[in-house]
């Protein structure tokens, strides 16, 4: 069997030598990503970042499946793009999954109005994806390029699954359900249980957090829950016979009132009322109006609690006809429902092997929380999941920029490239040497 090469500085110092080496072409590609819009709903944009994509896991031996993203929502919407589903077999049982997605937040309008492209600064690099996250992608990619040149038994003995959604921002795709196919159930030592003992592990690349020099890498999220309350009311003449009117805006607003004291930052629940519409003009008393409203915890109980108390409001009625009675009334249903990434071992186990691979490396590491969901919310019940392994940066899902400094376009560093990568590629040895260890179908020790 092949020897662990994790423990010797020449291993350590040929990994960053190939990375290095690999920088420049990565920021190439990179930047040809960065400069094509992949707002979730330009599905050709979405397909062009796919395409760049597979040309880099191709040149490692992977085959491809791009099958079209499926619209979960009930709302008609222009046709999303492919996903990009990728895998090397190797010569064991086990699997490893690298995520990532192709799509950002920006549309093609907002980045012309804000001049917002790539852009190189000082230490930075702005840009949309840049850290959110096409920048993610590129060095997955790295990661497996590297282990391939430099330690080729741990590459061949591995299954690799790379999975890349269409459609992240929003997570309104089918991308959970191939996820959670194309892993397995799992278990790790200590970790989740499961079926299949070959799955070791998720590793998603969404961007990381570099706070005071700590590498902050994900171990939980928070779930969500997304609210349609809809408003049913009575039209009529604004002037003529307003009295005979039921107002369905004035009857919305009732209800959300309500609905916004369910915010509990104590039990880290928030309720956002993040869209309101009805009304057709000035001189009409509304008949329609709805809002769509998003319930945020770490806590499932917590989570659950919230939609059964934000259901609540179905039925209520406080806004009436001044003429007859007729009265307006609510509905609201729970429309989407992801629950949170909870703490689990296996989260907090993978947590502590990359804090290790980083102590190698000099790099503080810590295993911590984050309010966005993200892919890793489908799979971490089935497979131990580790998420922010990305570049650093900062300012995601902002396309602005304030002369005055006070708000500022995404961005990342490119100097965490490299050491990242490194650190992700010693742990994933790590990983690997353990599951052979313990019998679970690895040769590598």
């Amino acid at each position: 069997m092949p020897e662990t090469h994790s423990g010797s500085s020449m291993y350590i110092a040929a990994l960053q030598g190939r990375l290095e080496r690999m920088l420049p072409e990565a920021l190439d590609v990179l930047r040809e990503m960065v400069n094509t819009n992949s707002f979730t709903r330009n599905a050709a944009g979405v397909d062009r970042v796919g395409d760049l994509t597979w040309q880099l896991f191709e040149s490692l031996g992977f085959t491809a499946d791009r099958p079209q993203a499926i619209d979960c929502t009930m709302e008609a919407r222009p046709a999303m793009g492919r996903h990009l589903l990728m895998t090397r077999p190797g010569r064991s049982g086990l699997r490893i999954g690298l995520t990532g997605h192709l799509d950002t937040v920006f549309t093609e309008q907002e980045e012309r109005e804000h001049d917002f492209r790539w852009r190189e600064e000082g230490e930075r690099i702005y840009g949309p994806g840049t850290v959110d996250m096409k920048g993610g992608n590129v060095l997955s990619w790295m990661v497996l390029a590297a282990i391939r040149e430099v330690h080729p038994a741990l590459f061949d003995e591995v299954t690799w699954v790379v999975m890349f959604n269409a459609a992240e921002e929003g997570l309104d795709s089918d991308f959970g359900v191939h996820a959670r196919r194309c892993l397995g159930p799992g278990v790790s030592p200590g970790g989740n249980p499961g079926v299949n003992p070959g799955a070791l592990a998720n590793l998603v690349f969404e961007g990381g957090h570099l706070v005071e020099g700590e590498h902050r890498l994900l171990v939980k999220r928070k779930g969500s829950a997304r609210l349609r309350i809809r408003a049913r009311g009575r039209g009529a003449h604004a002037g003529v016979w307003h009295e005979r009117g039921a107002n369905a805006i004035v009857q919305l607003i009732d209800c959300l009132g309500q609905t916004a004291k369910l915010t509990d930052y104590e039990r880290e629940l928030t309720c956002n009322i993040g869209v309101i519409r009805g009304g057709m003009a000035p001189n009409r008393v509304p008949d329609f109006a709805e809002a769509l409203v998003e319930l945020r915890a770490y806590d499932p109980a917590v989570l659950e609690q919230a939609i059964a108390e934000g259901l609540r409001i179905d039925g209520m009625s406080t806004v009436c006809s001044a003429a007859d009675g007729y009265a307006a009334r609510v509905e609201a249903h729970c429309e989407k429902h992801l629950p949170p990434w909870a703490s689990n071992a296996g989260s907090d186990r993978l947590a502590a092997m990359w804090r290790e691979a980083g102590a190698r490396l000099g790099m503080a590491v810590v295993g911590t929380s984050r309010g966005g969901l993200s892919d890793g919310n489908h799979t971490y019940d089935v497979v131990p999941t580790l998420d922010g392994l990305g570049p650093a940066g900062g300012n995601s899902h902002s396309c602005i920029r304030a002369a005055d400094g006070s708000v500022d376009q995404e961005f990342m560093l490119p100097s965490t490239f490299v050491p990242r990568a490194a650190m992700t590629a010693l742990a994933v040895e790590r990983l690997v040497a353990e599951a052979g260890k313990a019998g679970r179908g690895g040769g590598v020790v």
